[in-house]
């Protein structure tokens, strides 16, 4: 039983999980179980170049940042569970135990964060009746999002990034996923606000 599970590799996924990571020192976070899928074969990252995004080197490619988070991930959190080559078809049940099936496998988690994307393509069965338009994207594009209320979409299941009705940016994607992270570290802290920093002292 996964205390989260985190679908997508891209840059909310990647940023929810690296704040979840950097966590495990809080004494409500070291008997959790974090995983996440990294599949990214469909991320946008894949033909993006970044100069406007805070903290990358002007220049860089989408699709290094992709190989260079997962490794970041389980060179500082290898206590994460890193999922590979697995695309999450189906979700089933309620907080706190919901069954994920993915085209090989299938896991058991108290919470899910979704962060995939916002494709029309869009197909897990079991979130489909939460489809909508997205807000903040020309019609044309055809678009979605998860019906969500601060990235909540129901008692444990979180949206994050595009899917969550943000534009698509770096920065906000990322923040996004650090916000939920923060989120569920406060669920786990009893409801006592909660973040986490590192520091050089």
């Amino acid at each position: 039983m996964f205390d989260v599970l985190l679908i997508g590799g891209g840059v909310s996924g990647m940023s929810c999980a690296l704040v979840l990571g950097s966590a495990k020192n809080k004494a409500f976070v070291t008997d959790k179980k974090i995983g996440i899928f990294t599949h990214q074969k469909n991320s946008s990252l894949q033909e993006a170049v970044f100069y406007n995004a805070y903290g990358v080197t002007p220049g860089k490619l989408g699709s290094e940042l992709l190989t260079e988070s997962t490794a970041h991930l389980a060179e500082c959190y290898p206590h994460i569970t890193q999922i590979e080559n697995e695309k999450v078809i189906k979700i089933e049940g309620t907080y706190p135990e919901f069954i994920v099936t993915t085209n090989k496998n299938s896991y058991r988690t108290k919470n899910i964060v979704v962060g995939i994307g916002s494709a029309n393509t869009f197909a897990i069965e079991g979130l489909m009746h939460y489809v909508e338009p997205h807000q903040k994207a020309l019609p044309e594009k055809q678009r979605i999002q998860l019906k969500n209320i601060d990235h909540k979409v129901a008692d444990g299941i979180y949206v994050i990034g595009t899917l969550a009705g943000w534009r698509s940016q770096l920065a906000i994607a990322a923040g996004s996923g650090a916000a939920v992270a923060t989120d569920i570290l406060t669920l786990w802290n009893n409801g006592t606000q909660t973040h986490a920093h590192d520091s050089i002292r």
